[in-house]
């Protein structure tokens, strides 16, 4: 198994203009009060080009996803208001999950630990989306203080052709993120072996 680099989701944002053109027209058309989302995923703007790779990684899942600069392009994220506080509340209250990209910059955020805190209070369905910086694809992901409570998201090579992703909660215990993401319990544990990409 190995982490998503940032070269690979920069290489998906570039590839991939067309698609998040037309999604960020279709939720600036049809975006209503009682919108929701499968995931909400919490993250640095500055990490924006790998944050967009994660979004269509995700999109092409299948999943309907909350990014705020997507979705509600008019917040200001410079200007903390109760108003603004309030959408992005009402965001995670109607989000399933929360994915965290993980980066340096995510480490110096105000913002996640609120949304962390907010959305595992109620739904207990989080976890840590790791971005390699690294062009080598990196198998480790080391977490610290409360990031340790999460799991986190890996990718494997099924076979030649495909790869699948997975929740881990350490070298021996897995499950398909899709596996995760519809069962209500936090995690169902596999000990299968998986390709090392």
């Amino acid at each position: 198994m190995s982490l998503y680099t940032s070269s690979y989701l920069t290489q998906l944002t570039d590839s991939n203009a067309s698609l998040l053109s037309s999604r960020t027209r279709l939720f600036s058309e049809s975006v209503k009060e009682s919108a929701t989302f499968d995931i909400f995923l919490s993250h640095s703007f500055l990490d924006r080009k790998e944050v967009l790779g994660i979004y269509i990684e995700l999109t092409k899942l299948g999943f309907e996803v909350y990014v705020d600069w997507i979705v509600d392009p008019h917040l200001d994220r410079t200007n903390v208001t109760k108003t603004n506080a309030e959408l992005v509340r009402k965001r995670m209250r109607s989000s399933k999950s929360l994915l965290l990209a993980m980066s340096s910059n995510a480490e110096m955020s105000k913002w996640i630990p609120w949304e962390l805190g907010f959305v595992d209070g109620r739904t207990k369905k989080c976890a840590l989306f790791p971005v390699s910086k690294s062009y080598a694809v990196s198998k480790t992901f080391e977490r610290s203080q409360y990031l340790l409570l999460y799991p986190y998201i890996k990718r494997a090579a099924i076979d030649a052709y495909s790869e699948k992703t997975f929740v881990t909660e350490s070298s021996n215990y897995y499950t398909e993120f899709d596996g995760w993401f519809k069962k209500d319990e936090v995690i169902s544990y596999r000990t299968q072996n998986i390709d090392i990409l």
